[in-house]
């Protein structure tokens, strides 16, 4: 019974992180579609599977309740491995997943980029972003504090 135990212990010890389980994570090309159809603004995470700050983000951003909820309500949610591919579309046009975010002059991970639901690109804001700040730069776009032209350095996210 005990080398079971040990067995199982290990299993979970070396298996592969799990992705984050509460954001509802679509593709590229399913996500922007999406997008233009529910009129919610795109936050698209891209990250490489070797990235270790990609991994952080997962289990401390990406993972709590609040960001999660906030970001299914929001925002369509979307996943871009910087280092596929897999063939996306954008403006029209095929890329692989590797030649669009180097077209978004997207250099180090993770990277979240925003986009307007038509598919506009807003912004890029590179690299891990802790819990708090993360749900002050959701809750900035997501409640339409960019697109009122609150500067970020003046906006407060009110109670919630």
């Amino acid at each position: 019974m005990r080398h079971i135990f040990v067995i199982v212990l290990l299993a979970a010890t070396l298996a592969p992180p799990a992705r984050a389980a509460g954001v509802a994570w679509r593709s590229w090309n399913t996500g922007l579609a999406a997008a233009a159809g529910s009129g919610k603004p795109v936050l698209v995470d891209v990250y490489t599977d070797w990235c270790g700050w990609c991994r952080r983000m997962d289990r401390d951003t990406y993972s709590r309740t609040e960001v999660s909820d906030y970001l299914n309500r929001h925002f369509v949610a979307v996943r871009l491995n910087a280092d596929s591919d897999d063939r996306v579309t954008y403006g029209g046009r095929e890329f692989t997943a590797r030649t669009l975010a180097g077209g978004f002059n997207v250099s180090g991970y993770p990277t979240t980029m925003f986009f307007r639901p038509n598919g506009a690109h807003l912004v890029n804001v590179p690299g891990y972003l802790a819990p708090d700040r993360f749900m002050k730069l959701v809750r900035y776009i997501g409640d339409g504090a960019l697109d009122r032209g609150v500067k970020w350095e003046e906006y407060e996210p009110g109670p919630r």
